[in-house]
């Protein structure tokens, strides 16, 4: 497999730490709202990438957090009049829920923030200890100087950030570019540090959330979202280089945004469409056919036309392949056996920084030949079983579900009287006959 390191900006020949074994860590949501469909770009990309690991024999632990501590959260919580708790379970089984119904499978551990408190303490602490941090009024803030390549990872000279960077007079920093690592504060849920009663900063949590959870201070691959990669990201492999001397994963991948109608989603312009409402109206297998449709490095745009698109090319997929299992049932045929080259061809593309424009392109030419082999006078059901099974394998690492279909003995008996009445044309019977099928959606 080869993979886009965004640390390096190339693509790079995989090779996991452990063999046989990929430890991964994909940012998860800060959770005060419900997840827009923005928001679960990285859980497609991510979960599509897991499957992909697994179809090559390797063992993959996939670790995802929630910031359940956040100025957002006690925003909402305060205008809600309820706890912040609430606030954080509500969102957190949203987030769940839109997971699961996009077929997505769960991580092998979602840590908290506020479960992984005294670890975070202990580790802004020895950052403190080391002169990578320093402590103004019970705030603690990270010496971004006191490190080598800040901004290695974004790409970006610390000259250029610091132009960009504003500047504060009364600022208690001693570089606008250092980063909150713990805040002072009066408000919202806090806890007790050796600094001040407050709350940690964003970007300490998922370093210390990654030790917590994995036991060492290196990992395979770190994921998110395009918008985490500055500052979230760099600050992130800015306290691991202090403490640890390494960049916390050797493959760093981002996935970039999407669009609505060719314009960012953004609450100002009124177009951001939730996560759940999408899934409900389109299904889960066509958003994910549609996010998976575009490289993931790649903006994709939902609108009526790409949704149509994908809707088209999906319908391709499923025809052919409910009439194979149709066809074969009232034929009393099995299929069975599968094209393993055809197989082998979609993972390799798939082996290719997730190239999923080119994993479709073997998956439309193999219902190609399972057509061909539908039109054949003498179906040959061996045929017939090689490609549908073949794409039950590709579809499976897509993580789109197409169900079986499985035919009632009734189902078989109105195929049976409408092809009778096709023979003796009677056209109205078959019309009549024809109408029940689809309604079961066997047409």
């Amino acid at each position: 497999m080869k993979l886009f390191n965004s640390m390096t900006q190339s693509i790079e020949e995989f090779k996991p730490l452990h063999e046989g074994e990929v430890r991964m860590y994909v940012c998860g949501p800060t959770v005060y709202n419900y997840p827009h469909i923005g928001n679960v770009r990285p859980i497609v990309v991510f979960d599509t990438l897991k499957r992909t690991l697994q179809a090559i024999g390797y063992n993959v632990k996939m670790v995802s957090n929630y910031t359940d501590v956040d100025d957002k959260i006690i925003k909402v919580a305060k205008e809600a009049g309820v706890s912040e708790k609430e606030i954080t379970e509500k969102f957190i089984k949203a987030y769940n829920e839109d997971r699961l119904s996009l077929h997505a499978m769960m991580p092998d551990a979602a840590p908290k923030v506020t479960e992984t408190m005294d670890a975070i303490i202990a580790f802004i602490n020895l950052l403190v200890e080391k002169g990578n941090a320093y402590v103004v009024d019970g705030d603690v803030y990270f010496r971004v100087n006191s490190v080598d390549d800040y901004g290695k990872l974004s790409n970006q000279q610390i000259e250029d950030l610091m132009v960009g960077a504003r500047i504060d007079e009364n600022s208690k920093k001693e570089n606008p570019l250092d980063f909150t690592l713990w805040k002072r504060t009066e408000e919202g849920i806090r806890w007790q540090s050796p600094w001040s009663l407050g709350r940690p900063g964003w970007h300490t949590e998922c370093v210390v959330m990654i030790n917590d959870v994995f036991k060492e201070p290196i990992i395979d691959i770190h994921g998110g979202g395009m918008d985490l990669k500055f500052p979230h990201h760099e600050n992130e492999v800015a306290q691991s280089q202090a403490l640890f001397h390494n960049s916390i994963a050797r493959y760093w991948l981002h996935n970039a945004m999407i669009n609505i109608n060719g314009e960012k989603m953004s609450k100002s312009l009124g177009n951001v469409s939730w996560a759940k409402d999408v899934i409900e109206k389109l299904g889960a297998d066509l958003v994910r056919w549609l996010m998976l449709s575009v490289h993931y490095r790649g903006e994709l745009n939902f609108s009526d036309e790409t949704i149509e698109t994908a809707r088209k090319e999906l319908d391709k997929v499923r025809m052919p392949m409910k009439q194979a299992y149709i066809k074969s049932q009232l034929a009393g045929a099995e299929l069975s056996g599968r094209d393993e080259e055809a197989v082998q061809r979609f993972i390799a593309a798939m082996n290719d920084d997730l190239n999923t424009p080119n994993g479709y392109a073997e998956i439309f030419e193999t219902v190609k030949k399972l057509n061909q082999a539908l039109r054949q006078r003498e179906i040959q059901w061996d045929q017939v079983g090689a490609q549908a099974a073949a794409l039950e394998a590709m579809l499976e690492i897509l993580g789109i579900r197409l169900p079986k279909v499985e035919l009632s003995e009734d189902d078989k008996e109105v195929f049976a009287q409408w092809n009778a009445a096709k023979a003796e044309k009677d056209f109205a019977a078959a019309d009549a006959k024809r109408a029940i099928l689809i309604e079961r959606g066997l047409m």
